[in-house]
């Protein structure tokens, strides 16, 4: 890795400016809270995962992060100066919908080598529910010494039906990491990616009941 935690070719500076972007970038449309930040390892290998129903959230969870972190973006954003920018700052394309070893490859080793490193087990955006999930996060966590951190995040998409909101609440919830073992062959790699389709599931259950208390006690 030519800069800490991030793939060759990328700039550390530029993809450290970006994270202080990405803290603000947001704030003037939205109300974010986040909660369980200092949950997230300082240190070592992380795999974080979390749902996903926007284009918001994967920025949103770039710039909070205190740390250095490396996500796969679907290969479509990788053109003209915003492909050159998504490079330089360390995230990696991968074709949606058709085998594409080469980006997991590439997060594999960044995970080997103690870095964070961000997928979303659904694969494309839905309802943020996680009813699925693919295989590349327990893939991802073979052999490597590294915890899952689930990370949920609800209020970026617009209710179906409704109009335009104005500057509505965002809740980022920051999950306990844990340890996976990913046993061999598809059978382990098949329970491992239902274990984390669980633990982020609940998560994101556990965020809808908070939004919920809180939007009662306001009633």
């Amino acid at each position: 890795m030519s800069a800490t935690g991030l793939p060759e070719g990328a700039s550390g500076r530029l993809h450290d400016f970006s994270r202080v972007l990405g803290k603000v970038l947001f704030r003037p449309a939205y109300r974010i809270r986040i909660r369980g930040l200092e949950r997230v390892p300082r240190t070592g290998g992380v795999l974080l995962v979390a749902n996903h129903s926007s284009m918001v959230e994967p920025q949103l969870i770039f710039g909070m992060l205190p740390r250095r972190s490396v996500f796969l973006v679907k290969e479509e954003m990788f053109s003209g100066a915003v492909g050159w920018f998504l490079r330089r700052i360390g995230q990696v394309p991968v074709r949606r919908g058709e085998p594409d070893r080469a980006p997991l490859l590439t997060l594999s080793r960044i995970l080997r080598e103690g870095g964070l490193v961000g997928v979303f087990p659904e694969g494309t955006r839905g309802d943020g529910d996680v009813t699925t999930a693919e295989r590349g996060a327990a893939w991802l966590l073979r052999g490597a010494d590294a915890v899952v951190l689930p990370v949920a995040v609800r209020g970026t998409r617009r209710p179906p039906g409704s109009g335009r909101r104005f500057r509505p609440r965002v809740d980022v919830l920051v999950g306990e990491p844990f340890r996976l073992d990913v046993g061999k062959g598809r059978t382990g790699l098949t329970e491992a990616t239902e274990r984390v389709r669980g633990e982020l599931a609940a998560l994101v259950r556990e965020l809808d009941d908070q939004r919920a208390r809180t939007e009662k006690a306001k009633a």
